[in-house]
């Protein structure tokens, strides 16, 4: 665990736990996000992650930055938490509660360095145990595994066993989360194996009712 830990505002929920809802520029545009956000934190999302993969970038320019600033005081009128993916300028600029990195984006020591010590920074270890324990080292706050099912999002992307939860949750002292494929009749299955949070994008975006099916993953915690 980071030694600076401490040093992070005592007023801001810093477990990542629970259910760990992510946009998506397809799911959710400009023109329904915020209420597809807000659906989702009443039914007990506990952090909201910003992400935008599209290569013309949906949620771009003066778009993106009113966008996240939305989100942001929303997350806070729920006291929950926002993370913006792979974009330290747009966190720092809009004062976010996190990043979460992957493994071509931004160091976490220069994302350190740029944020300071009071940013959640998460990354993404795929289906490595020696890069969660190199992003502990380097002092992450919460590593995240995955694909553990077919996904949607990421459907090219390498499967992790589930076994690795398990292992991860004896060897870290950081925040497990897993990510990929996640669905109501598999989830439990993840938690109970060590997953400090669920990581969902369709399973919760791509629904008729995001607040029930929030409220859903949230209550197998």
């Amino acid at each position: 665990m980071r030694k600076d830990a401490t040093k992070m505002n005592i007023n801001m929920p810093k477990l990542v736990h629970g259910l760990y809802a992510i946009t998506d520029d397809y799911l959710t545009p400009a023109n329904q996000i915020r209420e597809a956000v807000e659906q989702a934190l009443i039914g007990g999302a506990q952090l909201i992650q910003l992400r935008d993969k599209s290569h013309h970038k949906i949620y771009d320019g003066e778009i993106r930055l009113k966008l996240a600033s939305d989100l942001l005081s929303l997350c806070k009128l729920y006291n929950k938490l926002l993370i913006i993916n792979d974009d330290i300028e747009l966190a720092k600029q809009i004062g976010a509660h996190g990043v979460h990195l992957g493994q071509s984006d931004t160091s976490i020591k220069d994302a350190r360095s740029f944020l300071g010590n009071k940013t959640i920074i998460g990354s993404t270890c795929h289906n490595s145990l020696k890069l969660a324990q190199k992003a502990e080292q380097e002092g992450a706050d919460y590593v995240a595994f995955g694909r553990f099912f077919p996904s949607k999002t990421k459907p090219g992307a390498q499967p992790a066993p589930i076994s690795l939860l398990t292992e991860a949750k004896r060897t870290l002292s950081i925040p497990v989360v897993a990510i990929g494929g996640i669905t109501q009749d598999n989830a439990l299955k993840l938690i109970q194996q060590g997953a400090d949070a669920i990581a969902i994008v369709n399973g919760v975006f791509a629904t008729n009712d995001i607040k029930q099916a929030a409220a859903e993953f949230q209550s197998l915690f």
